[in-house]
């Protein structure tokens, strides 16, 4: 344990491994900003802690238990050309119901359609997002961590940069979710960007690799846009009382 702490390659793999992790862990604060932007405030601090530690839990539990998650690759369906392993059985149905469920909130915010205001609606939407998020935090912590065994063999290093990422996800999910809860606009966006990151990992589960620094560009160049958007709009406002 020692040589890890006084290993220049040791620290070199923490910091690029856990820079990956955070990187991956961005479709996870996106998903629980969305999800969690339709319960009433107070429900959806406690979804998203909930929702950042389960996604902590998988993780540590999968990368002990490596030798199962490698078997996860093993061919189990052949159909002509098509192989595909548990692994990207998985990712296909990830993929699809996070296509299915961005559909679903755009859709609701296109008919406008709005929560009911009693108690029974709130306890039920509360249980269902935990549901929806312990369904994509399985996806998103299988993807994170079969990516972090190819970069790295020592389990100590895989585990802390978990936890770091997970750290920072959970310090920066709340300012997200607050600013997706105040600007519409920009939970259109993260919607798509749900879809998008859902088509990518149905591709990965066929197979066809969309490299994934596309798709993080794409989301920070809109990202981009739509902040100058919401500053315009608030200069607007500004400039309208004036």
């Amino acid at each position: 344990m020692m040589e890890l702490f006084t290993s220049a390659e040791a620290w070199a793999a923490l910091l690029t491994l856990t820079a990956l992790e955070i990187v991956l862990g961005i479709d996870n604060v996106i998903f629980l900003s969305v999800i969690v932007s339709r319960i009433p405030p107070a429900q959806a601090k406690r979804a998203r802690q909930i929702g950042l530690f389960l996604a902590l839990v998988f993780r540590i539990i999968l990368l002990t238990l490596l030798v199962w998650l490698i078997g996860l690759t093993e061919p189990v369906i052949t159909v002509k050309s098509i192989v595909l392993s548990w692994r990207d059985i998985i990712l296909i149905g990830g993929g699809l119901f996070l296509i299915a469920k961005a559909t679903h909130e755009i859709h609701a915010e296109v008919e406008a359609q709005e929560l009911e205001s009693d108690a029974a609606p709130r306890a039920s939407a509360f249980f269902w997002v935990i549901v929806q998020i312990i369904v994509i935090d399985m996806v998103f912590s299988l993807d994170s961590i079969i990516t972090a065994i190819g970069m790295s063999q020592q389990l100590e290093i895989m585990i802390a940069a978990v936890v770091i990422a997970c750290v920072i996800m959970y310090v920066s999910s709340g300012p997200v979710a607050r600013f997706v809860a105040d600007h519409p606009t920009t939970k259109m966006l993260a919607l798509a960007f749900l879809v998008l990151i859902g088509v990518a990992l149905v591709a990965d589960g066929f197979k066809f690799h969309i490299p994934r620094g596309y798709i993080y560009f794409a989301i920070a160049f809109s990202a981009a846009v739509e902040l100058f958007n919401v500053l315009a709009r608030r200069n607007r406002k500004r400039a309208v009382r004036s």
